[in-house]
């Protein structure tokens, strides 16, 4: 292989084997980031984590708690909803590569300041 060649090839060989960083970081998630992409990528490096990889920090009846709303807002809560309960899908409105949307606002257009994918 010529030297030209070698020098455009290596530099993106070695930028392909580095791992993907997530893009918005958790401060809470840095333990995580420390141990590995397997300790969420329960699946595969190539597959979104399962629910139960999620499941295995986050506890459904405190996240329910934390989002519970009041008054007319009392049935939009994206952790206890009306067509889930408290069973929607973890990497349907989360992610840590890619920004996300919450599920709910496909179809309604409910306000979460504090979403963050």
């Amino acid at each position: 292989m010529n030297k030209t060649l070698m020098l455009l090839v290596c530099p993106l060989l070695l930028a392909l084997s580095q791992p993907t960083l997530a893009m918005d970081k958790r401060d809470y998630h840095a333990p995580l980031y420390e141990a590995g992409c397997d300790s969420c990528h329960d699946q595969g490096i190539d597959r979104y984590p399962s629910d139960e990889a999620c499941l295995q920090c986050h506890d459904p009846e405190a996240l329910a708690k934390q989002t519970a709303r009041e008054g007319e807002e009392a049935h939009q809560n994206p952790h206890d909803s009306l067509h889930y309960g408290k069973d929607a899908p973890c990497m349907d409105c989360h992610g840590e590569h890619t920004p996300k949307k919450a599920l709910c606002q496909e179809c309604h257009n409910f306000d979460y300041p504090k979403f963050n994918g």
